[in-house]
């Protein structure tokens, strides 16, 4: 990705940034994530015409750190880098505490992916404290199963059994924190995801309406048949052939310098269920914005993992 794009993306991103509607803020934030894969695109056709003696941008590793091992929030934090990265062809390992994360792709979409949770991280983080300290989340309560003290007996097998109560209690803020920032990641992945699909689908319109324009209705270079991705019974643009032999060459990459093994228990850990926390995160995620020009391409700001 050059600088005229990260530029141009900073652009939207201050646009973001300025504005109290949501509706633009959102549209802002598909903007730029639509500019993002689309300068991924145009980079995965060039790549394509490049002949092999040429000298190309190739795949690389960036260790990033989420935050200091052993502190809390971790979890959610790195499900928020994560979401991000898949919407921008990332693959990522990452540590079993959730501290670092090793990306895989290009320099560029790893300037992107940063830039973005440099933005979205903060946001989130002050979205669930705002959730915590409001009268919607005190109005929330779970109902949970309590043994009543005193009344353990033997029934008439001889087993030990005690009576239960059914209470109503308030969801603990660190049940709420979770589900919140787990509905606002998902969220956020979401609709980067969407802007990608959106993007890459508008670059494979352009290629074939130039096409068309250049040569009638059966351009040179578009072929059929099951050399194309996707369905075979549609034309393979190049854009979409481009796009593949991308993914493929990540993916070696990611194969020959990836040493993770197991799987990351981040993904699977819960503290209980808070659906009002869930959606209160969800709405967050839908109004959040990105950050300002100076995450482009320079350092993410700390935050305390104990937040």
């Amino acid at each position: 990705m050059t600088d005229r794009h990260l530029a141009r993306i900073a652009a939207l991103l201050r646009k973001a940034e300025g504005t109290d509607n949501a509706h633009e803020a959102d549209a802002y934030l598909q903007a730029a994530q639509r500019l993002a894969t689309l300068a991924s695109v145009d980079l995965a056709v060039a790549r394509a015409h490049t002949d092999a003696r040429e000298r190309r941008e190739a795949p690389t590793q960036r260790v990033v750190t989420i935050g200091t091992s052993g502190k809390r929030g971790l979890r959610t934090y790195a499900h928020l880098f994560l979401a991000i990265a898949g919407a921008n062809n990332l693959t990522c390992d990452i540590a079993r505490d959730s501290s670092v994360i090793y990306a895989y792709g290009f320099e560029g979409d790893i300037d992107t992916v940063e830039a973005m949770y440099a933005s979205l991280v903060v946001q989130m983080v002050r979205a669930c404290d705002a959730y915590l300290a409001s009268p919607e989340h005190a109005a929330d309560s779970t109902l949970r199963q309590i043994l009543v003290p005193g009344s353990t007996r033997r029934d008439r097998w001889g087993r030990v059994v005690q009576d239960v109560q059914v209470q109503r209690r308030p969801v603990h803020a660190t049940t709420a924190r979770i589900n919140f920032q787990q509905a606002f990641a998902a969220r956020i992945g979401a609709r980067l995801a969407e802007a990608r699909q959106q993007a890459e689908q508008q670059a494979r319109e352009d290629e074939h309406r130039t096409a068309a324009r250049s040569t009638g209705p059966d351009p040179i270079g578009v072929t059929t048949g099951p050399t194309g991705a996707g369905d075979p019974a549609e034309p393979a643009s190049g854009v979409a052939l481009a796009l593949r032999a991308r993914e493929l060459e990540l993916a070696e990459h990611y194969r020959a310098h990836s040493t993770a093994r197991g799987s990351w228990t981040g993904a699977r850990a819960t503290a209980g269920a808070s659906e009002r926390s869930r959606r209160a995160g969800d709405r967050a995620g839908r109004r959040a914005r990105l950050g300002g020009e100076r995450a482009i391409g320079g350092s993410r700001p700390g935050l305390d993992a104990g937040e």
